[in-house]
């Protein structure tokens, strides 16, 4: 059950990251700067910060709030944001 959790969270962080903001800015920098490898390991880092608190909210709002209420409060917060 650990692996399929896994699986599911990075297909689907690999899928919505694709072609992302977050890849424009890593492929600017690497250029501009000419420092791939620090840029790789800067973009990393903070996507491992971004992502421990996202994970840390979510763990304790779904202690709080209903599973069904945070699916569909996420659903609307998408499509208001993605107009």
């Amino acid at each position: 059950m650990l692996w399929k959790i896994f699986i599911t969270a990075f297909c689907s962080v690999f899928v919505a990251e694709m072609a992302d903001k977050t890849q424009l800015v890593g492929i600017s920098l690497s250029a501009k700067s000419g420092k791939p490898i620090a840029v790789f390991f800067g973009s990393i880092s903070a996507y491992i910060i971004v992502t421990a608190i996202s994970v840390l909210v979510g763990a304790i709002l779904g202690k709080h709030i209903k599973p069904e209420f945070l699916r569909i409060f996420g659903a609307l917060m998408f499509i208001i944001i993605g107009t």
